[in-house]
């Protein structure tokens, strides 16, 4: 995954100080937050303005995951293998699910979850 942009770290934490006003979930600095991790810096960039520029009162807010495209890799992949350990334990931060258009998923943060490998 990639990094968080400095601006946006330090916006999310000057905003803790301040009263809640995004009208979506999540809220669009996460929004953001979430792309940079996925999506292409410019990508990321442009979604993340279209979407704080309908965080107003023209538009009724809601919940409104991000969406990136994503190829998934080969199960069988050298990176997919070195979970065959019966003991270990794989963190899972974010779940993609499927829109239902080919290779586009919805990004969604698991807040306390891991998960343990049991192979087949």
């Amino acid at each position: 995954m990639k990094k968080t942009p400095i601006v946006l770290k330090w916006y999310q934490t000057i905003s803790k100080f301040t009263p809640a006003s995004c009208r979506y979930y999540p809220t669009c600095s996460e929004y953001a937050r979430w792309l940079f991790k996925f999506d292409n810096p410019l990508s990321a960039t442009l979604k993340s303005a279209k979407r704080i520029a309908a965080c107003n009162q023209l538009f009724p807010g809601g919940i409104d995951y991000p969406k990136i495209k994503f190829s998934p890799p080969n199960l069988y992949s050298p990176k997919i293998r070195k979970f065959k350990d019966k003991n270990s334990k794989l963190r899972i931060e974010f779940w993609l699910v499927p829109t239902g258009k080919k290779d586009i998923y919805y990004i969604i943060k698991d807040f306390d979850a891991t998960a343990t490998y049991i192979p087949a």
